[in-house]
Protein backbone atom coordinates (compact mmCIF):
# COMPACT_ATOMS: atom_id res chain seq x y z
CA UNK A 1 0.00 0.00 0.00
CA UNK A 2 1.02 3.49 -0.74
CA UNK A 3 -0.02 6.69 0.99
CA UNK A 4 -2.82 8.09 -1.20
CA UNK A 5 -2.74 11.44 -3.04
CA UNK A 6 -5.46 12.99 -1.07
CA UNK A 7 -3.72 12.29 2.09
CA UNK A 8 -1.17 14.00 4.54
CA UNK A 9 1.84 12.03 6.50
CA UNK A 10 1.20 11.82 9.80
CA UNK A 11 2.40 14.48 11.52
CA UNK A 12 4.96 14.44 14.35
CA UNK A 13 4.55 16.07 18.03
CA UNK A 14 6.42 17.23 21.12
CA UNK A 15 4.43 15.16 23.89
CA UNK A 16 6.29 17.54 26.24
CA UNK A 17 9.09 19.84 27.21
CA UNK A 18 12.06 18.00 27.00
CA UNK A 19 10.24 14.96 26.02
CA UNK A 20 10.36 12.71 23.38
CA UNK A 21 9.26 13.88 19.48
CA UNK A 22 6.66 10.81 18.96
CA UNK A 23 3.85 10.32 15.89
CA UNK A 24 0.57 12.10 16.67
CA UNK A 25 -1.20 8.69 15.27
CA UNK A 26 0.86 5.82 17.63
CA UNK A 27 0.96 1.86 16.06
CA UNK A 28 -0.63 -0.21 18.81
CA UNK A 29 1.47 -3.26 19.07
CA UNK A 30 -0.98 -5.42 21.37
CA UNK A 31 -2.07 -8.03 19.35
CA UNK A 32 0.88 -8.35 16.85
CA UNK A 33 0.98 -12.37 17.85
CA UNK A 34 -2.64 -12.58 17.00
CA UNK A 35 -1.92 -10.93 13.41
CA UNK A 36 -0.55 -13.94 11.62
CA UNK A 37 2.09 -12.54 10.30
CA UNK A 38 5.87 -14.18 9.14
CA UNK A 39 8.73 -11.72 9.79
CA UNK A 40 8.52 -10.65 6.16
CA UNK A 41 5.04 -9.50 6.40
CA UNK A 42 5.95 -7.54 9.62
CA UNK A 43 9.04 -5.95 7.85
CA UNK A 44 6.22 -4.72 5.25
CA UNK A 45 3.40 -3.84 7.85
CA UNK A 46 6.64 -1.67 9.70
CA UNK A 47 7.50 0.12 6.64
CA UNK A 48 4.02 0.80 5.71
CA UNK A 49 3.74 2.72 8.67
CA UNK A 50 6.18 4.55 8.22
CA UNK A 51 5.24 5.72 4.72
CA UNK A 52 2.27 7.45 6.46
CA UNK A 53 3.96 9.11 8.91
CA UNK A 54 3.54 6.45 11.79
CA UNK A 55 6.66 6.28 13.26
CA UNK A 56 6.20 5.29 16.96
CA UNK A 57 5.48 2.21 18.18
CA UNK A 58 3.81 0.89 21.55
CA UNK A 59 4.91 -1.87 23.27
CA UNK A 60 4.64 -3.35 26.90
CA UNK A 61 6.84 -6.13 27.97
CA UNK A 62 3.61 -8.56 28.95
CA UNK A 63 1.93 -8.34 25.71
CA UNK A 64 1.20 -11.26 24.10
CA UNK A 65 2.26 -13.28 26.92
CA UNK A 66 5.39 -11.71 26.80
CA UNK A 67 6.19 -12.58 23.20
CA UNK A 68 5.47 -9.59 21.11
CA UNK A 69 8.55 -7.31 21.66
CA UNK A 70 10.14 -10.64 20.39
CA UNK A 71 8.05 -10.84 17.17
CA UNK A 72 8.75 -7.48 16.57
CA UNK A 73 12.84 -7.53 17.05
CA UNK A 74 12.72 -10.45 15.19
CA UNK A 75 11.37 -8.04 11.99
CA UNK A 76 14.05 -5.37 13.01
CA UNK A 77 16.58 -7.79 12.90
CA UNK A 78 15.63 -8.60 9.18
CA UNK A 79 16.06 -4.57 8.26
CA UNK A 80 17.86 -3.07 11.10
CA UNK A 81 17.66 0.62 9.21
CA UNK A 82 14.24 0.60 10.19
CA UNK A 83 15.35 1.23 13.86
CA UNK A 84 16.67 5.24 13.44
CA UNK A 85 13.26 5.97 11.77
CA UNK A 86 11.17 4.62 14.44
CA UNK A 87 10.84 5.34 18.02
CA UNK A 88 10.00 2.10 20.51
CA UNK A 89 7.64 2.60 23.14
CA UNK A 90 7.52 -0.21 26.01
CA UNK A 91 5.77 -0.40 29.31
CA UNK A 92 6.54 -2.51 32.92
CA UNK A 93 5.28 -2.92 36.14
CA UNK A 94 2.55 -6.04 35.74
CA UNK A 95 4.02 -9.41 36.43
CA UNK A 96 1.69 -12.15 34.73
CA UNK A 97 1.30 -15.92 35.61
CA UNK A 98 2.56 -17.68 32.82
CA UNK A 99 4.46 -20.78 31.22
CA UNK A 100 7.09 -18.41 30.28
CA UNK A 101 7.43 -17.03 33.80
CA UNK A 102 7.08 -20.10 36.57
CA UNK A 103 8.39 -17.90 39.35
CA UNK A 104 5.18 -15.45 38.92
CA UNK A 105 2.98 -17.17 41.36
CA UNK A 106 0.25 -14.40 41.30
CA UNK A 107 -0.61 -11.88 38.70
CA UNK A 108 0.68 -8.83 40.86
CA UNK A 109 2.26 -5.21 40.14
CA UNK A 110 6.12 -4.50 40.85
CA UNK A 111 7.48 -1.00 40.31
CA UNK A 112 10.69 -2.06 42.03
CA UNK A 113 14.11 -0.69 41.13
CA UNK A 114 14.77 -4.40 40.11
CA UNK A 115 11.86 -5.32 38.39
CA UNK A 116 12.14 -1.95 36.18
CA UNK A 117 15.56 -2.33 35.38
CA UNK A 118 15.12 -6.13 34.67
CA UNK A 119 12.22 -5.35 32.28
CA UNK A 120 14.20 -2.73 30.47
CA UNK A 121 16.93 -5.37 29.57
CA UNK A 122 14.41 -8.17 29.17
CA UNK A 123 12.65 -5.62 26.15
CA UNK A 124 16.04 -4.39 25.09
CA UNK A 125 16.93 -7.98 24.43
CA UNK A 126 13.61 -9.11 22.83
CA UNK A 127 13.28 -5.87 20.41
CA UNK A 128 17.33 -6.13 19.20
CA UNK A 129 18.01 -2.35 20.55
CA UNK A 130 20.17 -0.84 22.85
CA UNK A 131 17.57 2.14 24.50
CA UNK A 132 14.09 2.63 24.45
CA UNK A 133 12.62 6.12 23.68
CA UNK A 134 9.76 5.63 26.06
CA UNK A 135 9.79 3.85 28.86
CA UNK A 136 5.83 3.88 30.67
CA UNK A 137 5.13 2.11 33.99
CA UNK A 138 2.06 0.15 32.75
CA UNK A 139 -0.85 0.72 35.64
CA UNK A 140 -0.29 1.94 39.79
CA UNK A 141 1.27 0.50 42.00
CA UNK A 142 -0.19 0.43 45.67
CA UNK A 143 3.10 -0.40 46.76
CA UNK A 144 5.21 2.28 44.55
CA UNK A 145 7.87 4.22 46.06
CA UNK A 146 8.17 7.53 44.12
CA UNK A 147 11.59 8.35 44.93
CA UNK A 148 12.58 5.08 44.11
CA UNK A 149 11.04 5.10 40.55
CA UNK A 150 12.06 8.72 39.81
CA UNK A 151 15.72 7.52 40.97
CA UNK A 152 15.28 4.34 38.83
CA UNK A 153 14.85 6.16 35.94
CA UNK A 154 17.12 8.76 36.46
CA UNK A 155 20.25 5.40 36.50
CA UNK A 156 18.64 4.22 33.35
CA UNK A 157 18.50 7.31 31.54
CA UNK A 158 22.06 7.63 33.10
CA UNK A 159 23.18 4.75 31.55
CA UNK A 160 21.85 5.17 28.01
CA UNK A 161 18.96 2.53 28.38
CA UNK A 162 16.04 5.21 28.17
CA UNK A 163 15.53 8.39 26.55
CA UNK A 164 12.34 9.45 28.35
CA UNK A 165 9.78 8.27 30.73
CA UNK A 166 6.06 8.13 31.49
CA UNK A 167 3.43 6.44 33.15
CA UNK A 168 -0.09 4.89 31.78
CA UNK A 169 -3.50 4.49 33.51
CA UNK A 170 -2.45 7.06 36.43
CA UNK A 171 -4.96 9.43 37.75
CA UNK A 172 -3.70 12.95 38.12
CA UNK A 173 -2.74 13.16 41.53
CA UNK A 174 -0.28 9.82 41.06
CA UNK A 175 1.23 11.52 37.78
CA UNK A 176 1.64 14.70 39.60
CA UNK A 177 3.41 12.89 42.54
CA UNK A 178 6.15 11.16 40.19
CA UNK A 179 6.63 14.28 37.83
CA UNK A 180 7.28 17.02 40.34
CA UNK A 181 10.45 13.94 41.08
CA UNK A 182 10.96 13.29 37.73
CA UNK A 183 10.04 14.58 34.51
CA UNK A 184 7.23 12.57 32.50
CA UNK A 185 6.58 12.59 29.41
CA UNK A 186 3.13 11.15 29.01
CA UNK A 187 0.20 9.85 30.91
CA UNK A 188 -1.54 6.84 28.44
CA UNK A 189 -4.98 6.18 29.52
CA UNK A 190 -7.83 5.21 27.92
CA UNK A 191 -10.10 6.92 26.51
CA UNK A 192 -12.60 7.08 23.43
CA UNK A 193 -16.35 8.12 23.24
CA UNK A 194 -17.55 4.98 25.15
CA UNK A 195 -15.32 5.72 27.87
CA UNK A 196 -15.03 10.13 28.38
CA UNK A 197 -14.34 9.91 32.15
CA UNK A 198 -10.54 11.89 31.64
CA UNK A 199 -12.52 15.04 30.54
CA UNK A 200 -14.14 15.12 33.94
CA UNK A 201 -11.46 13.63 36.59
CA UNK A 202 -8.94 16.26 36.16
CA UNK A 203 -6.67 13.82 33.94
CA UNK A 204 -6.74 15.66 30.66
CA UNK A 205 -6.96 19.31 32.70
CA UNK A 206 -3.99 18.86 34.83
CA UNK A 207 -1.96 17.08 31.90
CA UNK A 208 -2.80 20.26 29.49
CA UNK A 209 -2.19 22.75 33.02
CA UNK A 210 1.38 20.52 32.90
CA UNK A 211 2.60 20.92 29.22
CA UNK A 212 2.17 17.23 28.47
CA UNK A 213 0.59 15.31 25.75
CA UNK A 214 -1.96 11.94 27.36
CA UNK A 215 -1.62 8.96 24.84
CA UNK A 216 -4.77 7.00 24.25
CA UNK A 217 -5.37 3.70 24.38
CA UNK A 218 -8.54 1.79 22.94
CA UNK A 219 -9.82 4.72 21.22
CA UNK A 220 -12.24 2.91 19.30
CA UNK A 221 -13.56 1.08 22.54
CA UNK A 222 -12.51 -2.16 21.73
CA UNK A 223 -13.91 -2.22 18.41
CA UNK A 224 -17.31 -1.56 19.87
CA UNK A 225 -18.18 1.92 18.34
CA UNK A 226 -18.86 -0.44 15.64
CA UNK A 227 -20.56 -3.27 16.87
CA UNK A 228 -22.05 -4.50 19.56
CA UNK A 229 -25.51 -3.94 22.07
CA UNK A 230 -24.89 -1.81 24.21
CA UNK A 231 -26.61 1.15 24.52
CA UNK A 232 -23.98 4.08 24.79
CA UNK A 233 -22.79 2.02 21.35
CA UNK A 234 -26.31 2.37 19.86
CA UNK A 235 -26.83 5.81 20.62
CA UNK A 236 -23.10 6.89 19.12
CA UNK A 237 -23.23 4.86 15.79
CA UNK A 238 -25.50 6.94 13.82
CA UNK A 239 -24.32 10.53 15.24
CA UNK A 240 -20.60 9.35 13.99
CA UNK A 241 -21.79 7.50 10.97
CA UNK A 242 -24.17 10.99 10.11
CA UNK A 243 -20.94 13.10 10.79
CA UNK A 244 -19.15 10.78 8.56
CA UNK A 245 -21.15 11.23 5.76
CA UNK A 246 -21.37 14.72 5.81
CA UNK A 247 -17.65 15.15 6.00
CA UNK A 248 -17.19 12.15 3.34
CA UNK A 249 -14.57 10.44 5.48
CA UNK A 250 -14.36 6.77 7.07
CA UNK A 251 -16.20 6.79 10.21
CA UNK A 252 -13.16 5.91 12.55
CA UNK A 253 -11.39 8.97 11.26
CA UNK A 254 -14.28 11.02 12.27
CA UNK A 255 -14.05 9.36 16.11
CA UNK A 256 -9.46 9.94 16.64
CA UNK A 257 -10.57 13.46 15.30
CA UNK A 258 -13.00 13.65 18.23
CA UNK A 259 -9.83 12.83 19.97
CA UNK A 260 -7.26 14.74 19.02
CA UNK A 261 -8.81 17.74 18.73
CA UNK A 262 -8.74 17.94 22.58
CA UNK A 263 -6.62 20.69 23.44
CA UNK A 264 -4.08 18.24 25.46
CA UNK A 265 -3.20 17.77 22.54
CA UNK A 266 -3.77 13.33 22.74
CA UNK A 267 -1.67 10.83 20.44
CA UNK A 268 -4.37 7.99 19.83
CA UNK A 269 -3.06 4.18 19.82
CA UNK A 270 -4.04 2.14 16.30
CA UNK A 271 -4.34 -1.50 17.98
CA UNK A 272 -5.04 -2.90 14.26
CA UNK A 273 -2.52 -5.13 11.83
CA UNK A 274 -4.30 -3.46 8.90
CA UNK A 275 -2.64 -0.86 7.11
CA UNK A 276 -5.92 0.47 6.11
CA UNK A 277 -7.18 0.89 9.33
CA UNK A 278 -4.09 3.01 10.40
CA UNK A 279 -4.42 4.88 7.38
CA UNK A 280 -7.72 5.68 8.47
CA UNK A 281 -6.37 6.98 12.01
CA UNK A 282 -4.05 9.16 9.92
CA UNK A 283 -6.77 10.84 7.78
CA UNK A 284 -8.03 12.08 10.71
CA UNK A 285 -5.24 14.42 11.63
CA UNK A 286 -5.64 16.68 8.56
CA UNK A 287 -9.49 17.89 9.65
CA UNK A 288 -11.24 19.29 12.47
CA UNK A 289 -14.83 18.67 13.74
CA UNK A 290 -16.81 21.87 14.18
CA UNK A 291 -17.60 22.81 17.74
CA UNK A 292 -21.49 21.35 17.05
CA UNK A 293 -20.22 18.12 15.38
CA UNK A 294 -17.89 17.94 18.43
CA UNK A 295 -20.75 18.25 20.66
CA UNK A 296 -23.14 15.97 18.76
CA UNK A 297 -20.56 13.31 19.69
CA UNK A 298 -20.15 13.95 23.39
CA UNK A 299 -23.67 14.30 23.78
CA UNK A 300 -24.17 10.32 22.24
CA UNK A 301 -21.55 9.56 24.14
CA UNK A 302 -23.33 11.00 27.52
CA UNK A 303 -27.02 10.45 26.63
CA UNK A 304 -27.93 13.72 27.56
CA UNK A 305 -27.50 17.09 27.03
CA UNK A 306 -24.57 19.40 28.30
CA UNK A 307 -26.39 21.22 31.84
Amino acid sequence: MTLPATAAACPAQTTSHGGPTLSRIVAGMWRMNEWGMSAAQRVTFLEQCLELGVSSFDHADIYGDYGVESLFGEALALQPSLRGRMQLISKCGIKLRSPRHPEHTIQHYDTSAAHITASVEQSLRRLGTDHLDLLLIHRPDPLMDFEQIAATFARLRQDGKVRHFGVSNFSRHQFDCLHRRIPLATNQVEFSPLQVAPLFDETFDGLQDAGVAPMIWSPLGGGRLFAGGDAAGARLRPVVQAIADELGLPFASVVFAWIMQLPCRPLPLTGSGRIEAIADAVRATAFTLSRSQWFDILRAARGHEVA
